[in-house]
């Protein structure tokens, strides 16, 4: 017998050691519960997990959310009902945010509902034409793919770090219109620009994730009816709209869901690029259920969880309602 098999031998012993230990225990949890209970064996520690970790926060939340004061533990916090989200809705004018209470509230749901469809429609779009490029039969196909999904690793805040050296008074694109005799812009101090930069650097950062999807979806789809079409001379806008884009649909629906969702929960890049400046051109949702709840002095842990509640209703509807639609489209 030679020495490597020998080697694998070991290993494979080694290996195997684990299972001898534990299979005596199994099979007296097995006489004890019977065969059919040892499925929830294996199924009570992740239950346990996703109790711990998902289910006992919401909880939490809600109790916090219906508490007051600036005390953490939940035995210090006196019973406030529904004030909390009162305070959130207490408004003379919901299209003018300065007659509000929590006007910050309002002008960050403000620039949410502009940035979601901005951005989601912009990540889409863009995701979608480098899905259908990539999936063509062009020379180093896999480098490109690769690098359209390299921003998606890294951190945000690397992310938000190397724009803002980008876009900074000093940076490397006001560097460049100098060098062609133009005069630098202030990118992060004008309101539209960055805007503009905020849309552009979260499209930046996680596009690439969505069209890895998008690119399965569309390898998903039989050759044989691009052949079909191809020997009916069928032109190529006619091949998109009438084969690509209907038998995508089930993956668009799935891309557009979590587009939305991560849109609305954009916070890390943001925080960093801009933080929510210049003025409040910037900040979002969740940006203030961050400061109200433990940047700013008092902080407001029942209104920070209130705002956060409203937050989750309405991603939760927003779901809901497109899962409807798309199943009531499926079955018609």
């Amino acid at each position: 017998m030679s020495a490597a098999t020998r080697l694998t031998g070991a290993l494979a012993t080694l290996a195997a050691l684990p299972a001898r230990v534990v299979e005596p225990l199994m099979h007296g949890l097995q006489k004890l519960l019977g065969i059919k209970r040892m499925p929830w064996v294996f199924l009570i520690p992740n239950l346990t997990a996703v109790l711990l970790f998902s289910l006992l926060p919401v909880f939490i939340n809600i109790f916090y959310s219906v508490t007051g004061s600036d005390r953490l533990f939940p035995l210090d916090r006196p019973y406030v009902g529904a004030a909390n989200y009162e305070t959130l809705l207490d408004c003379r004018d919901y299209l003018d945010p300065s007659t509000c209470s929590r006007d910050l509230f309002w002008r960050a749901l403000g620039n949410t509902l502009l940035f979601v469809p901005v951005q989601v429609a912009a990540m889409i779009g863009i995701a979608l034409l480098t899905a259908i490029c990539l999936n063509r039969d062009i020379r180093g196909r896999g480098f490109f793919r690769g690098i359209f999904f390299f921003p998606v690793m890294l951190s945000p805040v690397v992310v938000a770090l190397t724009w803002q050296w980008i876009l900074q008074r000093n940076g490397a694109l006001n560097g460049l219109l100098t060098a062609i005799g133009l005069e630098p812009i202030n990118w992060l101090v004008l309101p539209d620009a960055a805007f503009f930069w905020s849309v552009f650097v979260t499209v930046w950062a996680h596009m690439g994730f969505f069209t890895i999807i998008l690119l399965a979806g569309l390898q998903s789809i039989p050759r044989d009816v691009y052949e079909a079409a191809k020997m009916d001379a069928a032109s190529p806008w006619r091949v998109f709209t009438r084969i690509t884009l209907p038998m995508l649909k089930p993956t668009l629906l799935v891309v557009f869901i979590l587009c939305v969702i991560r849109s609305v929960q954009t916070f890390d890049e943001l925080y960093v690029l801009t933080g929510g400046g210049p003025g409040s051109a910037t900040i979002l949702i969740v940006q203030f259920i961050y400061e109200t709840g433990f940047a700013i002095q008092p902080r407001n842990f029942g209104l920070a969880a209130a705002a956060s509640l409203l937050l989750g209703m309405v991603l939760l509807i927003f779901t809901l309602v497109q899962l409807r639609v798309a199943r009531g489209r499926s079955y018609g």
